[in-house]
């Protein structure tokens, strides 16, 4: 099998409303329009993997149990829209463990990529944080910055994003544009962001 181009997403602040250490999954809030962006990629054949670091685990604020009853609930809201998350993957350490997975170290895209059958190089990652661009840059990939979550903030700092755009959404829809394009032979074309 070639190695595919895929959609890294961040959790928090990108495909779900900002909760800060969200542990309850009746907190889960998928941001307006994701799901529907998600299921465009899954009848395009585009992976869609989740990339998220949860510190909260290594701090001890909850469990991997907890954590998998919040993302059982945003599957489930996925699922009602059609969509799914091709995989799932999380660092639970904190910042100081050193850890190669905690973005924007690139344990969990290369874990992906070699699990999955991604070509990171032509993937994008979409996030709200200076972790996800750093992510991005790390393995190559396209770094898409969103304003929802903290992305706003990111984006008054300076932050260096390939491209910025409204919310998930508008992300997705652009970048998969930029891979269905690839995939018909054309190349790659240049980023404008919205």
């Amino acid at each position: 099998m070639n190695p595919r181009p895929a959609l890294l997403l961040d959790r928090d602040g990108t495909l779900i409303e900002e909760r800060h250490y969200l542990a309850d999954p009746e907190g889960v809030a998928l941001i307006p329009g994701a799901a529907a962006a998600i299921a465009e990629a899954n009848r395009a054949g585009v992976p869609v993997v989740l990339v998220s670091n949860q510190s909260g685990i290594g701090r001890g604020y909850f469990t991997e149990r907890d954590l998998a009853a919040v993302m059982r609930r945003l599957e489930a809201l996925l699922a009602a829209a059609g969509a799914r998350l091709d995989a799932a993957y999380h660092c639970p350490h904190t910042p100081e463990a050193g850890c190669t997975c905690r973005k924007p170290r690139p344990g969990l895209a290369l874990r992906a990529a070699a699990e999955l059958g991604l070509d990171l190089r032509r993937s994008f990652v979409v996030g709200d944080k200076e972790a996800d661009l750093g992510l991005a840059r790390a393995v190559g990939a396209g770094a898409l910055l969103v304003r929802t979550g903290y992305g706003r903030e990111v984006e008054a700092a300076g932050a260096a994003a390939d491209a910025v755009f409204d919310d998930l959404a508008a992300a997705i829809r652009w970048a998969l544009g930029r891979i269905l394009h690839r995939r018909e032979g054309a190349g790659p074309s240049g980023a404008s962001g919205q």
